[in-house]
Formats: structure tokens, sequence, C-alpha cells
């Protein structure tokens, strides 16, 4: 199994807000005691003890762990770093429909409050990327998220998004819709498959995570993804929320800098009183976590 260092980055410039959350990042291992399974990529070496390394360095108070592809459906990662972490992470998890109640009780007591969901294609494969789920599964899951007050996370292209929308509504449950919901930047804030996305927004079960590097790899500044992100700003700012990606699979020596994105954000998004909707509290609600510190 290739390995490589996860990037660990230097300090914000700025004033992070007390309980901000990165609600996209991953965590692998300790390998000897969680293997992955088969992956297109080289794992990062990145353990819980790293990752808090992580959100120690840029003021980050809280982080949501998303299940990594090569896992699969073996969450003993995931639950390890949730049991580590205690209250200042939660969960999303991956699962099969055959899943039983008693392993989804063992994930909600961890911390896990959703099960994610991949309608892409790995660039490396042209197939569905190993160990993930489709929505089809979501639909069938979607009464037991639904007792226990979880949500769904959905990565898929923008074009995808507004009939996964349509075809998910009827079944009252919140989604999440990951990397901006991977627009096409060169088509333009215009493009109406952009636009459909903003449109999105209008629906109350819609939230969407501001994350840059999966729809441009022009770091450290990324402008070609400014006007998009102002038009989710404007649009609906509570039902938005903020993901680094850390630590950046698949993108080696070209991973951004977590310090450099919270920057990117913070200038994007000049009111302290939206920043920190975004960064806090909107983060607070959909993950249940305690508000008690804030």
């Amino acid at each position: 199994m290739d390995t490589i260092e996860p990037r660990l980055p230097r300090s914000t410039g700025r004033s992070v807000p007390a309980g901000a959350c990165d609600v996209h990042t991953h965590v692998f291992g300790p390998l000897d005691s969680f293997p992955t399974g088969p992956a297109t990529y080289a794992i990062p070496l990145a353990s819980p003890a790293v990752y808090q390394q992580m959100l120690d360095a840029v003021g980050l108070s809280r982080g949501v762990l998303i299940q990594p592809a090569p896992y699969g459906t073996d969450t003993r990662a995931l639950i390890n770093a949730l049991t580590m972490l205690g209250d200042r992470v939660r969960g999303i998890a991956v699962a099969t429909p055959d899943i039983a109640d008693a392993e989804l009780d063992v994930l909600h007591d961890a911390g896990v409050r959703g099960l994610r969901f991949i309608e892409m294609r790995d660039p490396s494969t042209g197939q569905p990327y190993k160990g993930s789920i489709g929505v089809d599964s979501l639909c069938q899951l979607a009464p037991r998220l639904r007792e226990r007050g979880w949500h769904a996370h959905v990565w898929a292209k923008a074009a995808d998004c507004p009939q996964i929308h349509a075809q998910i509504a009827p079944l009252r449950l919140p989604v999440v819709f990951d990397h901006m919901g991977q627009f096409d930047v060169a088509a333009g804030v215009q493009a109406p498959a952009f636009q459909a996305l903003l449109a999105l927004l209008d629906h109350d079960d819609v939230w969407f995570k501001l994350s840059l590097c999966r729809v441009s790899r022009q770091a450290p500044v990324y402008a070609e993804v400014e006007p998009f992100h102002r038009a989710l700003v404007a649009r609906r700012p509570e039902r938005l929320l903020w993901g680094s990606d850390w630590p950046f699979v698949r993108m080696a020596e070209t991973s951004p800098d977590v310090g450099e994105l919270l920057d990117i954000f913070l200038d994007w998004v000049a009111d302290p009183v939206v920043a920190k909707q975004i960064l806090v509290d909107n983060p607070t609600r959909l993950f249940n976590f305690p508000t008690q510190e804030l």
C-alpha cells in the first residue's frame, strides 16, 4: 500500500470564530490497526492525532469526519477517531441497505449523524469509486436515517443534482451536496447548471458545502471560483457549510493549505456575522454539536 504524509497547515492570519467547524475532512488509520481496502491513490498518514494537529493549527474548534472510500463500509477507523476526539467531532458514515439497526445505533452513539452517497466517477478508472454507495441505496435507507435525525451527503455533478433532489425530496431528509455541487467553472456563473444549483438553495432541506479544491485546481488563490462562491453566499447563507477536504486525497504536492483556504473564505465572506453563521451556527445545528460552550 502506498502512503503519503498529509500537509499540515500554517496558522491562519485571520480571526476564526470560536466554534468554527470544518465539515469535510477524513482520517485514515492508524493503519497498523485500521488498514484500508484497495485504493487508487496513496493513503495519507492522517491518523486522529495528526488530524487534531491540523484543527489546532488553524484554530478550528470542530470537524466532521467523512468515511473515506477505501474503507468501504468498514467504519472501525471512523468510530475510533470519533471516540478519541469526543464532542469535538461528528461523523458521516457509509452503509448499505442491509446494515442492521444495532449497527446504526452504534454509529449514532459514536457521533455519526448521517450517511454519504456518491454518484461521481473515479477519474482514474471511469468507474464508481471503490467503496462508494449510490443514491438508490439512500432511498432504501431513508426511513432509518429519519428515525435517528440523520441526514444525507451526496457527491454528484451539478447537472445531476436537481434530479437527485427531486428523487429524494419525498424522503423528508436534509441533503448536503458536497464540493459546492461540483459545477463546471469554465461554464460560468450564468450557466443553466449552476443557476439550477442556486435554485436548490431555496428548498429548506438542501445544504451546500463551500469547498474549493475539487472544483478548481488554481491553488492557492482560486480566483476563478470567487463569483460562484459569492453567488451561493448571497443566495442563502443559512444553508451553507465550510469544508476543506483535508487531507486532500489524490492531490499530493498540489494539496492546498487549510489555513490559506480559511483566509480565502474570510476574505470572500467579509461580514463577520455571515462568516460565523456558516462556520459555527449552521454546522452546530445540522450536526447536533453541543452549544453550551459557544
